[in-house]
């Protein structure tokens, strides 16, 4: 069985388990399906602002897209997020991606 069948069956049993989720949108991005990969990032930070790392995943791809201003706009509030959480290191690797696609 494939990763993607496989978390989906864990995630029958527990459907909003935001690693699950995370790490099934991570396989979408191995797939190239961006579509669905970013429509779980989404749903993952719409419920919980503070899953830090799905930040710099969904802003990475849709920079990969040519999505720019909405990927800044993500960077951003997940600058913001690991500020709060204090998560230094995720905030560094948020800020270092930004930096690179705004300068």
């Amino acid at each position: 069985m494939d990763r993607i069948n496989k978390l989906k069956e864990y995630l029958q049993t527990s459907p909003n388990d935001n690693f699950l989720l995370h790490a099934l949108a991570l396989e979408y991005v191995k797939a190239g399906d961006d579509a669905e990969a970013r429509k779980l990032f989404e749903d993952i930070l719409e419920r919980d602002e503070k899953y830090v790392g799905s930040y710099y995943h969904l802003a990475k791809l849709l920079e990969r897209i040519g999505e720019n201003e909405l990927a800044i706009k993500w960077y951003e509030k997940g600058m913001t997020a690991a500020k709060e959480v204090g998560d230094n290191h995720s905030y560094n690797e948020l800020q270092a991606a930004h930096e690179d696609l705004v300068y």
